[in-house]
């Protein structure tokens, strides 16, 4: 039997995240909830794979427009992010504002919830 396949298995290198020795790479528990999220909602059918995909190739690009190859500021998971916001947006599955009035309230520690 072949081993399965995800969805992430068939993007392309520069669109893919990041790796070591063929494992994911998670550097803070936040990368690895947003990566969880934004398969888990496209398997329950809220987007296609493709509209996050193409998505994160925009937050690419936009990244790389504003920014020299070199500029160490570069995150995959910030991308991913940006991606995974603007999808929650795009498929009105948060209201507008929820999601920056909800990082103030963790920012300022008004919300301790784990995930």
């Amino acid at each position: 039997m072949e081993p399965s396949r995800s969805l992430i298995d068939d993007l392309p290198a520069d669109q893919a995240p990041p790796r070591a020795n063929g494992e994911m790479v998670f550097a803070e528990p936040w990368e690895a909830r947003a990566f969880g999220i934004a398969l888990a909602l496209s398997a329950d059918g809220h987007y296609e794979w493709e509209s996050f995909r193409q998505s994160l190739i925009r937050s690419i690009g936009r990244w790389e427009s504003a920014h020299a190859v070199e500029d160490a500021g570069w995150s995959y998971y910030e991308r991913w992010l940006e991606a995974l916001e603007n999808m929650l947006a795009e498929c009105e599955l948060v209201v507008p504002g929820e999601l920056d009035q909800r990082t103030e309230e963790f920012t300022r520690r008004a919300r301790d919830e784990a995930f």
